[in-house]
């Protein structure tokens, strides 16, 4: 049985500027989808899952998400302040390694949303953690049937579950990233002491054959524009009727 995982580093500190001007000059974990801001419906499948600490970055608007998140209970929230110098979301995750432990720890984009299809993917993605064989395990949505992406696709899975990127740029791959994966800190070993993208320990995870993938059951839905919110708002009304 892998180790329970406890412990969430919240990417919150972007400038979210595809989302204006819907996000009502707002943060965008703030914005609201369904009446709940976006940082909520995270931290609660958090909860559900056996979540009980997150670290939440922030950096632009830090006041506003800080004000929203000081009378949560659960998880227990400590912020990771980046009001200085917005570090990407690698050095983000790197900054806040001092409390993250020892062990895996989940990353989760807060404009990633989705609907469940059979059981919690969350726990799914805990369930399949190997930390022996696994740097990184990312969950991973096909791209045809996800709201608000856009793209070619980002990864493809090899036969035994380890993840690669598109061979060339024009290939088309099936699966897109949906900004959450499970993580260890040796993830960030030898990674750059500034500002740095996680693409950058991922690349480096998928040559080490120690990346791997799960594929999400349900919809994913990446809020990440107005469009994205309205697609995002009328799919979450359509299974609310259903």
């Amino acid at each position: 049985m892998p180790a329970s995982v406890t412990t969430a580093m919240v990417l919150s500190a972007g400038l979210g500027t595809r989302m204006a001007p819907a996000n009502n000059d707002v943060p965008k974990p703030l914005v609201r989808l369904n009446g709940m801001a976006l940082i909520d419906h995270v931290l609660g499948r958090h909860v559900a899952a056996g979540i009980t600490r997150a670290i939440v970055n922030v950096h632009y608007k830090a006041d506003m998400i800080e004000a929203h998140l000081k009378g949560r209970q659960r998880p227990a929230i400590e912020i990771s302040d980046e009001r200085g110098r917005l570090l990407d979301t690698g050095g983000g995750v790197k900054k806040a390694l001092p409390r993250l432990g020892g062990g895996a720890f989940l990353i989760h984009n807060a404009d990633s949303v989705w609907i469940e299809g059979v059981g919690s993917n969350l726990a799914r993605l805990m369930q399949a953690w190997d930390e022996e064989r696994m740097d990184c395990l990312m969950l991973l949505a096909l791209a045809s049937h996800s709201l608000g992406y856009q793209g070619r696709g980002d990864f493809a899975f090899e036969p035994d579950g380890r993840i690669r990127r598109r061979r060339v740029e024009q290939e088309m791959v099936p699966f897109a990233f949906t900004g959450v994966s499970l993580a260890h800190p040796r993830l960030f070993d030898g990674s750059p002491e500034d500002a740095f993208s996680l693409n950058a320990v991922w690349n480096t995870a998928i040559a080490a054959g120690r990346a791997y993938g799960l594929r999400m059951e349900g919809t994913w839905m990446h809020v990440g524009s107005p469009d994205a919110l309205a697609q995002a708002e009328q799919q979450l009304a359509r299974e609310i009727l259903s």
